[in-house]
């Protein structure tokens, strides 16, 4: 009897130790990870928008050259392209055989506009580079005649910002001069045709000096101010770019003089034109990217070193989707 009674006690305590959820955590970890690692692209779209940023690249042009550029085959972007054309986002020149961006793309270009979708991509780098050198950061672009900040990242709240979001400012001083450099010719002359505004006795107000700086800042790929639109204030500039390879921005370090003595600014340039690049790439940009210029007889500074990320410098959101449409 009492073999039997220990041996009904065992039978017992098995259930007990069957109940233990052990093996739930695990299965349920398994679950999480391999939903986090799920593919949700969907190949025909990824070939459309290759193809549409191809077009914004390349076009207008004839089919050949934009399945050639959007890695497709010609039968796949034919197809693609007449689908957009149903819609009004691709137009066919029939009598010479070219493709070009349908008009109802200026819609979605507004919106994005509207929506603030350049400044919202653009926040992720900003961040990166505000942190890593414990300045503020901010990013411009052009507007008809005159610049506009569109995002800030403000390191310290304790540090002096310079400008706001949604501030105007000229295109001939200061980081904004970066952008009036990569604009159309047209705009170039309209702006030193001008009379330009003195803002401090460093602003440079003579046309041909400022026709020959945008030279200059085009083959070098960035700009380094001192005190032209604000008296103490350094200002350290990379170009932004999209998917047609257009310049779109201007980003920025902004700090006082006293925090910018040489050769800290000569020294951040790496680290600026890292954060333009990786944005650019963001933004559906593939330009092959050109080591910046060495400045001439040694002026302006040591040589600078071909830009490098920062320790911890993530590359998670550039590896998102690209962003092609902006003002």
């Amino acid at each position: 009897m009492p073999s039997a009674s220990r041996t009904n006690s065992k039978s017992r305590a098995k259930p007990k130790a069957a109940r233990k959820p052990a093996a739930a955590k695990p299965a349920a970890a398994k679950a999480e990870e391999s939903a986090a690692a799920r593919d949700y692209n969907i190949a025909a779209v990824d070939r459309a928008l290759d193809l549409l940023e191809a077009l914004a690249r390349v076009g207008p042009a004839p089919l050949a050259t934009l399945a050639e550029a959007a890695g497709c085959s010609r039968t796949a972007g034919f197809r693609l392209l007449r689908t957009l054309q149903a819609r009004g986002f691709a137009i066919q020149d029939e009598s010479r055989g070219i493709w070009r961006l349908g008009a109802r793309w200026g819609v979605l270009g507004r919106a994005a506009a509207e929506q603030g979708a350049l400044a919202a991509a653009a926040m992720t780098y900003l961040a990166e580079l505000g942190k890593a050198t414990g300045e503020n950061v901010y990013l411009r672009v052009r507007d008809g005649m005159e610049n506009e900040t569109v995002a800030i990242y403000q390191t310290d709240p304790a540090l002096r910002v310079y400008t706001e979001a949604g501030k105007r400012g000229p295109l001939h001083a200061g980081s904004a001069r970066m952008l009036l450099a990569h604009a159309p010719e047209a705009v170039q002359t309209q702006v030193l045709a001008q009379r330009l505004p003195r803002f401090t006795p460093a602003t440079r107000t003579d046309s041909s000096w400022i026709a020959a700086d945008l030279q200059r800042i085009r083959a070098r790929g960035y700009l380094v101010t001192s005190d032209e639109l604000v008296p103490g204030a350094v200002s350290v500039t990379a170009p932004v770019r999209d998917a047609s390879g257009q310049v779109v921005a201007a980003l920025s370090i902004g700090a006082p003089s006293m925090r910018m003595r040489p050769p800290r600014p000569r020294a951040l340039v790496p680290m600026v034109i890292d954060a333009a690049t990786r944005l650019s790439q963001a933004l559906g940009d593939r330009t092959p990217q050109a080591q910046p210029a060495k400045p001439a007889n040694g002026q302006n500074g040591a040589a600078v070193v071909p830009p490098q990320r920062w320790p911890g410098a993530s590359t998670g959101a550039a590896s998102a989707g690209p962003h092609s449409i902006f003002r």
